[in-house]
Order: C-alpha cells, then structure tokens, then sequence
C-alpha cells in the first residue's frame, strides 16, 4: 500500500473506541490493538517525533495496510483485542508460548452424576470449568490426588441405582457407585460440589461441610459412612498440611511476577488460598523484546485471565499495568464481584512478590539452559550423522518414509520432517496407498515416494523453484481436515509452508533394510536424483544404516547423538503413520458396527461420524449428546447407547 493510501486511512480514523489491526504487504495480520480513540492511537504510530522502540520501528517499517473495528466501549475493544490476537497470532504481539490450549479439570455439572474429565477446550454447556493447568501431568495428578478424598464418576455408564454389582473403582475407594445404589443424586452431587471448592483452594468450607455430614451419620448410627467421612476429612486435612503457610491475611489472591531475557519472558504465579500457597504455575512469553515491562504484564493478564476460570478477588503485580481500570472492570465482569489490583512497595506483600520473581529467574534460567543444552545436541547429531554416513553437507532437513498396514488393508504411508534436529510438523504429509492392492511394501513405498517427488519437478533443487502438479492423488495435511487432490484442483493446504514439497532434502531415511532401500532408489533413478540426494535404509533389528552401493550397513555408536536422533525421526515416522492407519481402521469399524444396529442408516451414521468421529467416542458419548445429533431422538439414542 503506498504513502498516500495510508496517509488516506489516518485522515478518515473515527474518534471512538475500537480494534485496529496491521498488515504487511502480504495482507498478513503482523499486529492487533485496541484504543479509546482510533485515530489518536493509530496515528502515533508514525508520528516522526514519536520515540518507538526498536521494535515499533520495524512494526511500523511493514505497515501496508490498517483495518479498524469500531466499538461501543474499551471494554468491548479489550475482549475484542484477545480473540483476534487469539485468531491471528500476529508476531509483534506479547503472546503466551505455542498459544496452546492448557488443559482445565472439568466437571459434567449438566448431568444428573457429574463425571469429572480433563479436557483444553472452555464450553458453554454447563459444566464447571478448573484450571487452567501449564501441563497435562498436571491436571492427572491433581485428579489422582483428589480421586482418593473424592470418589468420583469416569465411566459414561447410565446411572440408575440398579445395576447388579460396581466395578472395580468401588472397591479400591475410587468410586461412590452409585450405579448400585450405593449413594443416592444428592449425595453424589454434594461430592462433586466439594470437590469444586477443594479444586478453587477453598478448603475450609469443605471440611465444616464434612464435618456436619460425620456427626450426622454418627448420631443415625450410620457408622460405616461416618467411617468413610472421617477418612475424607483426614486425607483432606494431609493434603492441606503440606501447604506452606506465606502470608497472614486470609484473602484469596494470585501473586504474579516475571524474569525477561532476550526475546522471551517467564512469568510466574503463586495461587494463594486462605493464606497458604496452593498451587503455582509459569508460563514462556514470546514478543517481549524491547517491551515495556508494563506491556508485558499487561499482555499476560489478558491472555491469562480470559482463560482462567477462576478469578480471585486480589491480585498482586510488580508493575502498574497499562489501561488499570478497564482490566479491573474486565476481571471484575468475569468473577462476579470486586476485584483489587495492587502493586505492593514494602511488607509482606512486598517480600512475598520478591520470592515469585525470584522463582521466575530461576525458571527462566532453568529453561534457557534446557533450551541451549538441546540446541547443542542436535548441532552434535547433524555433525555426527554428516561424518558416519560421509554427506557432503549436514543433513539440516530429514525426511523419513514409513508404510503402515494390517495384512494388506488401509495401507497408508508416512512422510515426516526435521529441520535442523527438531520436527517440522507443518510438512509431515500422510499418504493413503492406492495403486497396490495387497500386502506389498515396496510397492508401497514406491508409490509415496512417486508421487512425493512428482511435486518437486524442478531443475535447481536447491532454489526450490519450478513447476509442481498435484494431479489426483490423495494426501492428507495432518493440519488440515481437507484431503488434497479429493479435487484435482485442489491446493495443498498448509499456510505455514505452501512450497514444502519444493524443498529437497539433504537427507531421506526409509524405515527398513536393504529391499526397501532399493526400491527407493528406483523411484530416484526414475526422477534422475540418485546423485543429488542422499538416502539411506534404516534396518528395524540392529538399527543398522544401509547405504547404495555398500554391502556392510553403517553402525552408529550406541551413545552418540546421531544415533538418539536417527531414533526419533525413525519412531516419529512410524507413530504418524499407525495413528493414520488406526483412523482408517476404526472408520471402517465404525461403519460396519453402526450398520447392524437398527434404526441406525446411512444418514444416523454419517451425522455421528461428523459429530463424534469414532466408534469409542460414541461408546463414551451419554444419552443426551447421542440424542443431541442430527437425526438422532431419544429413543433410537437409548437403543445405540444398548447396543454399543
């Protein structure tokens, strides 16, 4: 967009609240932001007095285009301003790590007998949402913890108090069974209602609660159940013991700090629950170079809070936030009552801040190293792999080549990457085998490279240019739910690297021995590139190398890191393939079982396939979301639901 064009959009900037969002000349999203006054704002930005930092400066250098959203207030603009940046990831944005969905503990309050699950995605269905957790161990080992104070529901069984006998769970003190009877809907529900209490930290009411519920059953000469509570109250009272007690003051709050270096930011939060310290989390900031510390903290808030599910009524920070009071409104919209932003400057308060910023140097150091000590091990892997196999270059980009298959049927073939040691997941391609019609791997393995190579027709492979044609044939992009070339006009669809297929590597590895080297080799021959890239056979036994032309395989040292790596690639290639092959599987499965269930056609099956996707999701699935599905009422519901 030229000078003039920009100069025009400025001039027409309206003086209200709103979103605005930058373009580079690829009509990229590179930055979102919101403003109480669009044009004041987004006029600053090349304003030539204005003092950008060094990376306003190259933000503003890409600048080829500006849309704006108009809003009725900054509060509509800041959860407008999260799910865009939430949609388009812009780069010169401060944004949590991956942008990955952090698993929460969920607990099914919509049913009669909640089940409790974890799961990464926040509904609108009813259920009661904790979390979020930075790693999935984590939530597990919250549940296994609280499983053992809390019998709760896993299975997806229709609970009516008469079945014959429990399962397992029941008689390990895991479950409250009430498939038997053995608790009645409300009891079971006041299990589930403590346990969201003891999740939110708010340990306290837990326990009176558990308390009045012992005396009660004492004094009804239930001692049995009386038992059972006096071991829920001891085991809680364990737990809560372990917790160290950092501050006086009773008030729930979260204690957030962070430690920057270079690009990247950790910041880290103590949840603190009636003065004890619960739970803690931290969480990698990437964009946070030449930013301002109160951007950064700013930034987490947002992303962090419009996830959480649990907004405490304190929270403590080290730095004043920009926009304070839309925040405070915002946070206080989400929890439902006052919440207070403090920025403490002596005390306790003060100390307690201390020791989280302390925790989040030592994080970011922890993490730095990792990161640094990886990066010199694949560096050492590439060199060893260059020398032990005689390369004229370090294999920087690896593609390996596995056939996955069951006696001849759904044979699909699997394409992984590595760039420079680590998985370049936006190029794994999945190939479903169409030309060999039994059980034959090395036709197999001809065919995925055939039609691998047919898409890198080009003279100079090493510029990546040149004609690729997609023809018919069906690959699927683990990205996308679109099988290429179910159209023959179809695109490859993958935003990230739509010319992947143009790049050669500078090694392939194809997973068996000598038969299946050479039969790679004559699909290179075919496409005249023997000479100019590199293949070897890798032999399931020994994990020995075989290379064209040598009768002797090449053995990497046990230790050595060219032989860890050349184990990755080689069991990621197969884990991307069976996973493919066991997809196929179960559609097949889910067809056929679907078929011999009456009431169940053509249309039920497909509505369930799209809704679910397999036949064990269905098994898990309850009455009311089987009954939920197009097509599908509450009888035919009840009737799969039997049958399966």
């Amino acid at each position: 967009m030229s000078n003039q064009k920009i100069e025009q959009i400025l001039e027409n900037l309206p003086l209200k609240p709103g979103v605005y969002l930058h373009k580079n000349s690829q009509n990229k999203v590179i930055y979102v932001g919101k403003a109480i006054n669009l044009r004041s704002r987004v006029r600053s930005y090349f304003h030539k007095s204005a003092n950008h930092s060094p990376k306003t400066q190259r933000l503003v250098l890409e600048i080829a285009d500006i849309e704006f959203i108009v809003t009725d207030s900054e509060l509509e603009a800041l959860l407008l301003e999260n799910t865009l940046i939430k949609k388009y990831q812009p780069r010169y944005n401060v944004q949590l790590k991956d942008d990955k969905r952090y698993p929460f503990i969920k607990i099914h309050w919509q049913d009669d007998f909640p089940r409790v699950t974890t799961t990464r995605r926040l509904s609108d269905d009813g259920a009661r949402y904790y979390g979020p957790y930075t790693a999935s161990w984590a939530a597990y080992q919250t549940l296994d913890v609280v499983r053992k104070i809390f019998p709760y529901l896993t299975c997806t069984r229709v609970i009516n108090g008469k079945d014959k006998r429990a399962c397992l769970y029941y008689h390990i003190g895991r479950c409250a069974a009430p498939c038997i009877g053995a608790i009645n809907r409300e009891e079971y529900r006041q299990i589930m209602d403590n346990l969201g209490n003891f999740l939110n930290g708010n340990i306290e009411p837990v326990v009176t609660d558990l308390q009045g519920q012992m005396e009660d059953a004492s004094e009804a000469l239930n001692f049995e159940r009386a038992a059972k509570l006096r071991d829920q109250i001891k085991a809680i009272t364990q737990v809560v013991e372990k917790q160290k007690v950092i501050t006086t003051d009773m008030v729930d709050k979260d204690v957030i700090a962070f430690a920057k270096a270079d690009n990247e930011a950790c910041v880290q939060l103590f949840f603190i629950r009636g003065g004890k310290l619960v739970g803690r989390d931290y969480f990698i900031l990437e964009g946070s170079a030449d930013e301002e510390d109160s951007e950064i903290m700013t930034s987490f808030l947002k992303q962090f809070y419009d996830q959480a599910t649990t907004v405490p009524p304190k929270i403590i920070l080290p730095e004043e936030v920009d926009e304070l009071m839309i925040i405070r409104d915002w946070l206080r919209g989400k929890r439902g009552a006052e919440v207070t932003i403090e920025v403490p400057r002596q005390g306790e308060q003060k100390a307690l801040l201390d020791m989280v910023a302390q925790n989040a140097t030592e994080t970011l150091t922890h993490l730095r190293a990792l990161w640094a000590a990886d990066e010199s091990k694949q560096t050492e892997a590439l060199t060893e792999l260059q020398q032990a196999l005689d390369l004229p270059e370090p294999p920087v980009r690896i593609e390996c080549y596995d056939i996955s298959t069951l006696q001849g049927t759904n044979t699909v073939g699997s394409m992984v990457v590595f760039a420079k040691g680590v998985p370049q997941k936006s190029d794994y391609r999945r190939f479903k085998i169409q030309t060999v019609g039994q059980q034959d791997d090395f036709a197999s393995m001809q065919e995925m490279l055939r039609r691998r190579f047919k898409r890198a027709k080009t003279k100079d492979f090493g510029l990546g240019i040149g004609d690729f044609g997609l023809g018919d044939e069906k690959i699927q992009n683990p990205k996308s739910k679109i099988q290429n070339g179910d159209n023959p006009k179809s695109k490859i669809q993958n935003p990230e690297s739509p010319n992947s297929w143009l790049l050669m590597p500078n090694l392939i590895i194809v997973d068996g021995g000598k038969g299946q080297l050479s039969a790679a080799l004559a699909v290179l021959d075919d496409f005249e590139l023997r000479d100019a890239v590199p293949i070897v056979g890798l032999a399931k036994r020994e994990e020995e190398l075989f290379l064209p032309g040598r009768s002797d395989g090449v053995m990497l040292p046990r230790n050595s890191q060219a032989l860890f790596l050349v184990q990755r690639i080689r069991d990621e290639a197969h884990r991307f393939g069976v996973t493919y092959h066991r997809q196929l599987r179960s559609k097949n499965s889910f067809h056929s079982t679907l078929d011999d269930i009456p009431g169940i056609g053509a249309k039920r099956r497909q509505a369930l396939l799209r809704k679910f996707g397999s036949l064990e999701a269905i098994r898990q699935a309850s009455i009311e979301e089987l009954a939920a599905v197009s097509g599908m009422n509450r009888k035919i519901a009840e009737k799969l639901k039997a049958e399966l």
